[in-house]
C-alpha cells in the first residue's frame, strides 16, 4: 500500500551501511542515470528516485528519522525543498568527482531542478498538498482471516459547504496571481562558495495554484476548508500483518491540490490459543499418555470454530499434527496456511496405588 519503495532498497545498499558505502553507490548510480548520461525517459524518473534516496539516507538527523518512523515520519516533517537543501553538500561532494569542480551538468542544482521540474516530490509545483495522517489500529487473528472495517472520526479540515471547496463567495470566482503571474511557480537563485543554488517553489501568494480568491467565501475565509469532523472509514483486507500502510489520498484535505496520505499502522494482538508463522498459525493440545498411547479423539480450536482430531495410537510428545488450509492467508497470494497442533502429553504427577499397579504390570508385561 505505500506508494514509495523503501531508500535502502532504491539505493541497494543494507540499512547498516556506512555513510562511505551508501555514498559510493549513489555515485555509481548517478553516473548510470544522470539526465545527461542517459535521456531515456526511465532513466529520469529513476535518477529521481535515487537522489531522493540519498538526500534523506546521507544526512544524520533525517536517517535516523526515517530508520524509525519510514516515509510517514520524514514526508510529514520535511519539504522536498528541506530535504534537499539539507544534503546540498553531499550532493557536490559526488558530482564534484563525477563531473569536475565546475559541474559541467552535476552538483546540487542538478539534482534539485531536475526532481522539482518533472513534478517531484510532495505534489509538484503548483499543487498543494494537504498533510499525512496517521491512524493506529489493532486487529485480531479472525481480522487476519476475514479482514477488518475500520471506522473513526477526525477533528480537523473539512471540505466547506458553502464554497463547494473553491474558497470564493457566490457570485465571485479567482483570479490570476500577480506575484506569480498565473504559473504558481517563483524562482530563486543563490550562491554558497562554487556552487549555484536555484530554488523551484511554490508561490506564496497563490499556494501555487497560480490563481487568488477575488472575494473569500464568509463560512471559510477563503481557504476552501473549515474546521469540523469527518467520517473516516476503510477496509483492511485479509492478510494484513504489524506494520504501516499508505492509503493515497485520503488524509488532509487540500482544495485544488492533491490531498494528503492516510498512514495505518497497524499491530496484530497476541491470541489466546494461537502462535503465527506468516500463513501457518499453531496451538498446543494436552493428552493423556493413555490417549497418547492408545489413540484417540479430541477437539481443537481453529480460528472457526473446534475440530475433531485423530490422535494415532503411540503418538509421540510434540508431534505436530496438520490442518490442511485451516491458517490464514497471507496478502496478494490465493489459499491459506495450514494449522499445526503440537500434541502435549500430560504425565500424571500422582498416581493412586490401584494405577501404580497397573502401570507396574504394564512395565512387567513389556
Amino acid at each position: 500500500m505505500s506508494s514509495k519503495r523503501d531508500y535502502y532498497e532504491v539505493l541497494g545498499v543494507q540499512k547498516d551501511a556506512t555513510a562511505d558505502e551508501i555514498k559510493a553507490q549513489y555515485r555509481k548510480l548517478a553516473l548510470k542515470f544522470h539526465p545527461d548520461r542517459n535521456k531515456t525517459a526511465e532513466a529520469a524518473e529513476h535518477f529521481k528516485e535515487i537522489s531522493e534516496a540519498y538526500a534523506v539516507v546521507s544526512d544524520g538527523k533525517k536517517r535516523k528519522i526515517y530508520d524509525r518512523h519510514g516515509h510517514a515520519g520524514v514526508d510529514g516533517r520535511y519539504t522536498t525543498e528541506d530535504i534537499f537543501q539539507g544534503a546540498s553538500g553531499n550532493f557536490n561532494d559526488v558530482f564534484a568527482d563525477l563531473f569536475g569542480r565546475r559541474g559541467g551538468g552535476g552538483g546540487f542544482e542538478s539534482v534539485f531542478e531536475t526532481f522539482m521540474g518533472q513534478g517531484g516530490g510532495r505534489g509538484g509545483p503548483g499543487r498543494p498538498r494537504g498533510r499525512d495522517m496517521l491512524c493506529e489500529t489493532t486487529v485480531t487473528l479472525e481480522d487476519v482471516l476475514h479482514g477488518k472495517r475500520v471506522e473513526f472520526d477526525h477533528k480537523g479540515a473539512v471540505a466547506c459547504e458553502a464554497c463547494g471547496s473553491t474558497g470564493c463567495a457566490p457570485g465571485s470566482t479567482k483570479i490570476r496571481c500577480k506575484g506569480c503571474g498565473g504559473s504558481g511557480q517563483v524562482r530563486a537563485q543563490r550562491r554558497m562558495g562554487f556552487a549555484s543554488f536555484v530554488t523551484v517553489g511554490a508561490c506564496r501568494d497563490c499556494g501555487g495554484q497560480g490563481r487568488v480568491v477575488e472575494k473569500p467565501c464568509r463560512d471559510c475565509g477563503g481557504r476552501g476548508v473549515r474546521k469540523g469532523k469527518r467520517r473516516i472509514e476503510f477496509g483492511l483486507p485479509p492478510g494484513i500483518d504489524d506494520g504501516e500502510y499508505t492509503m493515497p489520498g485520503r488524509g488532509e484535505i487540500a482544495p485544488g491540490g492533491i490531498n494528503g496520505d492516510l498512514i495505518v499502522r497497524v499491530a496484530v494482538e497476541p491470541h489466546r490459543h494461537f502462535r503465527r508463522d506468516g500463513r501457518n498459525i499453531f496451538c498446543d493440545k494436552h493428552v493423556t499418555m493413555v490417549e497418547a498411547a492408545l489413540g484417540a479423539e479430541v477437539r481443537v480450536p481453529t480460528l472457526e470454530g473446534e475440530e475433531d482430531v485423530r490422535i494415532a495410537a503411540g503418538t509421540q510428545p510434540n508431534h505436530l499434527a496438520k490442518l490442511g488450509g485451516m491458517g490464514v492467508p497471507k496478502r496478494g497470494y490465493g489459499g491459506r496456511g495450514d494449522q499445526y497442533v503440537r500434541i502435549v502429553v500430560d504425565v500424571p504427577k500422582k498416581l493412586s496405588k490401584r494405577q501404580k499397579a497397573l502401570l507396574d504390570e504394564f512395565a512387567k508385561a513389556g
